[in-house]
């Protein structure tokens, strides 16, 4: 500001009105002050602008610690927050720990707004958790009278995504597809049911077979068992995401389980571990680096009361071909 001031040969306080929209100076003044600023490429400097307002700089977020794919998401929050003027506060959703109470935590230490990555709580509770600082879920579809002003979203496109690994394993042969889900957590209702539809919309509705699971390797091992004690092994599985891909591809390997020779294998989040040379997973990739930054800049905006075109982000997934798919056999 004080570059364009000196540029125009006026006040500090006079750019600073007109580049707030404020009265103070002719139409004259308004236009060369305007030019000026566009040429320096100046930009609001929104970390200044909440200081002045008495507004905290600092972003909770709230990370599953147990879950890969978020910890890359966190990854690429903290310098999409540092580039803002922003600082991160980390709070972690653990095993015995109640969310709320992790939730809470950030709203007690005063962030100025929240960024909560596969919340578990229900659409009525993030409302109301938006009432009391800017809210952006990360992951998981809200309906749409919670979001709007308080609340916004960024995710991946989950129908889409399910529907490329389907009509993968279709387009190699596959027809007997089972689906493996990821029972209550987040994401797992738009999954199962575009596996669901994307297998009818291939005439395949005799072949729908969902095991329960969730979003971990114990559930994966579990989920297993359950499909080898079954009467006939599907020739192709489709995991809810990549840690449960990964409890099913160790006990399948153990029992003996050929992979991709006998049943070919998906995973879902495309996490840094599934691209291991000896794991080689085949899954649907997510833009962690994307959905972090789209998140920072939403919490951003709505923070600092920035108009937002889209407040539910929506992103493409894209299919990563690996090693643990091949056509079936016979």
């Amino acid at each position: 500001m004080a570059d364009v001031a000196a540029r125009a040969g006026v006040s500090r306080t006079l750019v600073s009105f007109i580049l707030d929209g404020k009265p103070g100076a002719s139409e004259d003044t308004r236009r060369r002050v305007l030019e000026i600023a566009d040429e320096l490429g100046y930009r609001p400097d929104a970390a200044a602008r909440l200081l002045a307002l008495g507004k905290s700089r600092t972003l909770g977020v709230l990370i599953d610690v147990s879950q890969l794919f978020e910890a890359e998401l966190v990854t690429g929050i903290y310098p999409a927050a540092e580039k803002s003027g922003y600082d991160v506060l980390l709070t972690a959703n653990l095993p015995g720990r109640d969310e709320a109470a992790s939730v809470e935590a950030l709203v007690d230490h005063r962030c100025g707004a929240v960024i909560l990555l596969g919340p578990m709580a229900s659409p009525a509770e993030l409302s109301a958790l938006g009432t009391r600082a800017p809210l952006v879920v990360v992951g998981r579809r809200l309906p749409d009278d919670v979001i709007g002003d308080r609340v916004a979203t960024v995710r991946t496109d989950d129908a889409k995504g399910v529907a490329l690994a389907v009509d993968y394993l279709v387009q190699l042969g596959h027809r007997d597809i089972l689906h493996v889900d990821g029972g209550q957590d987040p994401a797992s209702d738009d999954r199962r049911a575009a596996y669901r539809s994307s297998m009818r919309r291939h005439g395949l509705e005799s072949w729908i077979r969902v095991v329960p699971g969730a979003h971990n390797e114990a559930a994966g091992a579990d989920a297993a068992h359950v499909i080898l004690a079954g009467s006939r092994l599907p020739t192709a599985i489709l995991a809810g995401n990549d840690r449960c891909a990964l409890g099913l591809l160790d006990v399948f390997t153990r029992a003996g389980v050929d992979i991709p020779g006998e049943v070919s294998l998906m995973g879902y989040d495309d996490s840094r571990l599934s691209d291991n040379p000896r794991i080689a997973l085949t899954t649907i990739h997510q833009d962690a680096q994307g959905l972090a930054e789209q998140s920072v800049a939403l919490a951003v905006d709505l923070l600092t009361g920035a108009d937002i075109a889209e407040p539910d982000v929506v992103l493409e997934p894209s299919l990563r071909v690996r090693g643990t798919t091949a056509a079936p056999r016979g």
